[in-house]
């Protein structure tokens, strides 16, 4: 509901934040709202994340991509899933702004998408809307609980990342994928970009 009173605006829309919490399953959301609107949009998507879209590598073959997938007569709507694995993907995003070829949504995670390097890719072009885990309400409803002291606790101990909705909440199944996204984080969005070498030390702190 935040992002979309920008649809169609002029301006790019960049979802950001951690790893599994949801950032592609808001661009999903918003396409099919945006066919619900419109049952001519013409809306092209990219998710890196994809092995067909593996051939995409940098901002000439994005270039190379979009050129035959842009309609001249329809509504272009563009939605890049992980878009800091484009080599310089901001140089696509403001020719086509400035063109005012299509409406822009992204996503990227935290290691490479932080609000300062947002600002130097695309200073003046995007509104950036930063993506949480669920809220105790949102948690009560994806798992259908009941709000009580129980449900809470659940809450405070295994938190509100989505993908728990389909496990059942306990510590053994429950912390094995938190384990598994947090040792992600660790290791891809902190070591790899802090090029920190001292990994052993960092997990102790």
């Amino acid at each position: 509901n935040r992002i979309k009173p920008f649809i169609g605006k002029g301006i790019i829309k960049v979802l950001t934040g951690q790893r599994r919490i949801g950032k592609s399953y808001i661009l999903l959301q918003l396409m099919e709202d945006i066919r619900k609107e419109d049952k001519n949009a013409n809306i092209i998507y990219i998710n890196k994340e994809f092995e067909e879209f593996s051939i995409i590598k940098n901002d000439k073959d994005l270039f190379d991509y979009l050129k035959d997938k842009l309609l001249p007569l329809n509504k272009n709507y563009l939605f890049i899933d992980e878009i800091q694995d484009i080599v310089n993907f901001e140089n696509v995003l403001r020719s086509l702004l400035a063109e005012d070829k299509c409406d822009i949504f992204c996503t990227g995670s935290n290691a490479k998408m932080l609000s300062s390097e947002l600002s130097t890719f695309l200073a003046g072009r995007y509104i950036e809307f930063r993506i949480h885990s669920l809220s105790y309400i949102e948690f009560l409803s994806f798992h259908k609980l009941e709000n009580n002291d129980d449900s809470l606790r659940k809450y405070l101990t295994y938190g509100g990342l989505p993908y728990l909705s389909r496990l059942p909440l306990n510590n053994e199944i429950s912390f094995e994928y938190l384990r598994n996204v947090y040792s992600t984080i660790i290791l891809k969005d902190v070591v790899g970009r802090e090029s920190i070498r001292n990994v052993d030390f960092l997990e102790t702190l």
